[in-house]
């Protein structure tokens, strides 16, 4: 297939005769041996499935080839190889779903009602085998829906003896919930959604209170060992046989079970590590350590994603940010070398001219023109006032018709361009660069979005789509009579950094930035580098984190292009991305510094607890007390004969609902290392729900078979402390035994929430936001998880949320890989859709100010006004709409542009 030929059609798809599993959809339903991989493949182009495919295995068929109206299909056609000359490598080849199959107490394959996670997801999708819809997968009719569903958790994770998956998958306990509650969303009668689990593993940020919301939604969570799932032989349903948290046998039955199958390393990965001699750990991943978690044990190679562990969304995007820095911090001499200009043509000045408008109907294949009539909205387009030129385009975003598109404009003359298609969201931008390329201002473009707006939601009513496309297009040549071009002014970058904190998220985005040869400023409130990390003792791998600690600070230290400021403070911030200037308080001095961007990495703190007796009996302590005590091996641990752990202690409640997702793996950590100093010594450790997600489960295992007792304990039956003269007397009650047990503990351990540090001044001060617990808040939880809404500005470590050391260095790194992109330009755009003031309308009363989400407005108290700063103005509209007095407008979108849409769409 040349995928520069292909046009995604889709008339190979239609008539090839081979219908095989579609293994996107996890075989719920069919694709044919030529085929998208998925809906929205990017770029949207047809394979070939060699090993299905007819005619490459007996000669025959072959039909695909000669109906192709591009010439895209050659069967002749050979592989290809290519030698590439690099400075580093990223391995970031995914991971494989378990196959439950291998298991046959649960039913997998025998009944089409029982499905995997991947399956239940794309059973949900809209572009899934069922259109979203909700049914029974064994209704051939999709009419029947289901009542009950289970979700089966742990399937191919934490498992040693049927799978050897020992590890926690980290991702499952989430994605099950999330499934949970948008298939009540789904469901159009009530519907009972029940979660089989061990422990609940919702340590992400938010993720807690997700899970609450859902519990209180309705969502039954129900703590098990699931013994059996088994179709009934009368078609009556699923028989789920399991085991409560009382020890009894439960049965039940549901409609549809979900196996919550983890996640695995694919084959052709592990054989690519081999063949490149890169070391991998006991299941198959590649083997990091957590001081340098990116790199491999092969150097220049880095890795990123589940490849090096089981790791959720945010943190997989996280790494590979992180991969990206860590890959360039050696080769960065070369940046630039390779850049290739594009050459942009003279902009045609269309100032004097009649508006001349191009529509261009995007046909998409079955998505719009299997229900609009697109010719009909085509001929419609060629009435309509202003508009000189109208076609229809199969695919209007393929690069052959946007080079068409290009040349159209140049040979019509044409001065504003309107495309019916897809959404603005996703191709706005792929079409603005055309008439770049074509000439003109690319802010002359207006967008009829006739496929989600249109066509996805009148599937079933063509004629009436058919008709709204006619109204959209109208819409969108009525705005475009009035469009004019905006231009965007180009300033210069201050290409250094500044970064606010020394612990070791801010030393590891320090010297990530350094090592690319940024000048750095490195603010720290204490007299100190190191931050929490100098009160640690090992990583849960084992790894002394005070060593490492000295080491990063001495790096740091050394490093001639990082200037640090010890006992400083920030006291004013002004400018915006690419020009901020910072005011610096050392002691009784100040200095002012110019730099480009900002990451904030001031870290967290351990809270005080006011329950248990701390900070009333000797013998109460905190993580970080106990470890500052495993640093002086203290004789007290030696002689102790009891040692209790209580978990989630001032967390995972009404005032503070999240989890501090430290704490499990650092009990377990501390346990296990006392009880190799002190082998005589029982521990004991309460918890609610034992989180040592990923590979950090081998930790939990080594625990338990050391002796270390575990006791569950529920929130609204919390353990009680008492003093006595040389211990404390811990209460609790055994959710097993159902009765009270009581241990003499000569060092009680508190697993004591992490906080967020109030620095609400050095948050206004960089235009950023927090959450309501305190936690700096990324502009997006999973896709721009080290970015703010406020550009230039970048977040990493502790601040953001409580993380372990691995974690927090990779965000580091990515946060620096982030700020590169803005240091690494000698100028940055401003302008084009900003919004604008008309000072003699502006009356000052603030509203603007009161909406905007950017803090890119500010009020001019000398004359009474507001000022709006381009470089920080997103062109959301809000003030816009916000403004009593339309004194606010926004350029492309302003009240006469939107009112001509009004008018065009109110016309019969």
């Amino acid at each position: 297939m040349d995928t520069d030929k292909c046009i995604a059609c889709g008339l190979c798809a239609e008539k090839c005769p081979k219908k095989v599993d579609d293994e996107y959809n996890e075989a719920l339903g069919k694709r044919k041996a030529i085929y998208v991989p998925y809906p929205q493949a990017v770029p949207l182009k047809y394979a070939i499935d060699e090993i299905n495919c007819i005619y490459l295995n007996k000669n025959k068929c072959g039909v695909c080839e000669k109906i192709c109206p591009s010439g895209a299909i050659n069967f002749k056609d050979t592989k290809k190889e290519f030698l590439l000359n690099v400075g580093s490598i990223i391995l970031s080849t995914g991971f494989s779903s378990f196959d439950p199959s291998k298991l046959d107490n649960l039913g997998f394959n025998q009944h089409p009602d029982i499905v995997t996670s991947m399956g239940f997801e794309r059973l949900l999708s809209a572009t899934g085998p069922f259109g979203g819809h909700l049914c029974l997968p064994s209704d051939k009719k999709h009419t029947k829906t289901p009542a009950k569903i289970a979700w089966l958790q742990c399937v191919g994770s934490r498992d040693e003896n049927k799978c050897s998956n020992g590890y926690c998958s980290s991702v499952c306990c989430m994605y099950a919930v999330k499934q949970a509650v948008m298939a009540r969303d789904h469901s159009k009668e009530p519907l009972d959604c029940a979660i089989f689990y061990m422990d609940m593993r919702t340590q992400g940020k938010d993720f807690d209170k997700y899970a609450e919301n859902a519990k209180k939604g309705g969502v039954r969570f129900i703590q098990s060992r699931v013994h059996s799932v088994v179709p009934c032989r009368d078609n009556s349903g699923i028989e789920m046989m399991y085991v409560n948290d009382s020890g009894h046998i439960e049965k039940e039955l549901f409609d549809i079970v979900v196996l919550s199958t983890g996640l695995e390393i694919g084959k052709s990965s592990v054989e690519l590590a081999k063949i490149m001699g890169i070391e991998l750990d006991q299941f198959n991943f590649i083997k990091t350590d957590s001081f340098n978690p990116v790199s491999t044990s092969l150097p220049g190679v880095y890795a990123c994603g589940v490849l090096t562990g089981p790791k959720d969304i945010p943190q997989s995007v996280m790494e590979a940010s992180s991969a990206a820095a860590a890959a360039t911090e050696k080769i960065a001499l070369a940046r630039h070398t390779k850049t290739k200009e594009i050459i942009i043509p003279d902009e045609r000045n269309t100032s004097r001219e009649f508006s001349k408008i191009g529509v261009f109907v995007c046909n998409c294949g079955t998505n719009i023109g299997g229900v609009v009539n697109v010719p009909e909205v085509v001929e419609y387009a060629r009435t309509l006032p202003g508009v000189t030129y109208a076609e229809e385009n199969l695919f209007t975003c393929s690069q052959d018709t946007q080079d068409k598109m290009a040349q159209v404009i140049k040979e019509q003359g044409l001065n504003k361009v309107v495309v019916a298609a897809c959404s603005p969201k996703t191709h706005e931008g792929l079409f603005r660069e055309t008439l770049i390329s074509a000439g003109l201002n690319k802010h002359l473009f207006e967008m009829a979005n006739i496929r989600n707006q249109d066509s996805w939601v009148h599937s079933g009513q063509p004629e009436q789509a058919t008709q709204k496309a006619k109204k959209l297009v109208r819409m969108a040549v009525a705005k475009s009579f009035l469009l004019k071009p905006l231009f965007e002014n180009q300033l210069p970058v201050t290409q250094s950094a500044l970064v606010v904190g020394g612990g070791v998220a801010g030393m590891a985005a320090s010297l990530s930035l350094a090592r690319q040869g940024f000048p750095v400023s490195l603010v720290e409130k204490n007299q100190n580098l190191g931050g929490n990390a100098r009160l640690l003792n090992k990583t849960y791998l084992n790894e002394d984190i005070g060593a490492y600690v000295k080491q990063l600070i001495q790096q740091v230290e050394e490093n001639d292009l990082i200037n640090i400021f010890l006992g400083s403070s920030i006291k004013h911030v002004d400018g915006f991305v690419g020009n901020f200037e910072t005011t610096i308080v050392s002691g009784e001095f100040e200095k002012q510094i110019s730099h480009g961007v900002a990451i904030l990495a001031f870290g967290a703190k351990e809270s005080k607890p006011d329950e248990y007796l701390y900070g009333e009996h000797q013998s109460v302590l905190t993580h970080l007390d106990l470890d500052a005590a495993l640093k002086k091996d203290s004789s007290i641990i030696k002689k102790a004969k009891n040692i209790l752990f209580i978990q989630c202690v001032g967390s995972r409640n009404e005032e503070y609902p999240y989890c501090s997702k430290v704490c499990c793996t650092h009990s377990i950590q501390s346990a296990i290392e006392i009880k190799k100093l002190n082998p005589e010594a029982n521990i004991y450790i309460l918890y609610r729900d034992i989180r040592t997600y990923g590979k950090r489960e081998l930790i939990y295992k080594q625990a338990r078979e050391l002796g270390i007792i575990f006791f569950r304990y529920d929130s609204d039956n919390k353990p009680i402390v008492i003093s006595g003269e040389n211990n404390v007397i811990v209460e609790f009650e055994d959710h097993v035994l159902k009765r009270k047990l009581s241990v003499d503990v000569d060092i009680l351990c508190l697993a004591s929430r992490i906080e967020a540090i109030n620095n609400i001044k050095l948050i206004q001060a960089f235009k950023v936001v927090c959450d309501s617990d305190g936690w700096l808040l990324e502009a997006h939880q999973k896709l721009r998880p080290v970015d703010f809404a406020t550009d230039g500005v970048f977040l990493c470590g502790m601040a953001h949320y409580p993380k372990p050391i691995d974690e927090s260095i990779a965000q580091a790194k990515a946060a620096a890989s982030r700020a590169i992109t803005t240091l690494a330009k000698d100028s940055i755009s401003v302008g084009g859709i900003v919004s604008k003031v008309n000072s003699r309308l502006c009356s000052g009363c603030g509203a603007c100010i009161e909406v905007c989400p950017y803090r890119a407005i500010e009020m001019d108290y000398e004359n009474n006004i507001v000022e709006i700063n381009s470089a920080l103005c997103k062109g959301c509209g809000a003030c816009a709409a916000a403004c009593p007095s339309e004194a606010l407008t926004l350029d492309g979108f302003n009240n006469e542009q939107l009112y001509a849409q009004i008018k065009s769409a109110m016309t019969a």
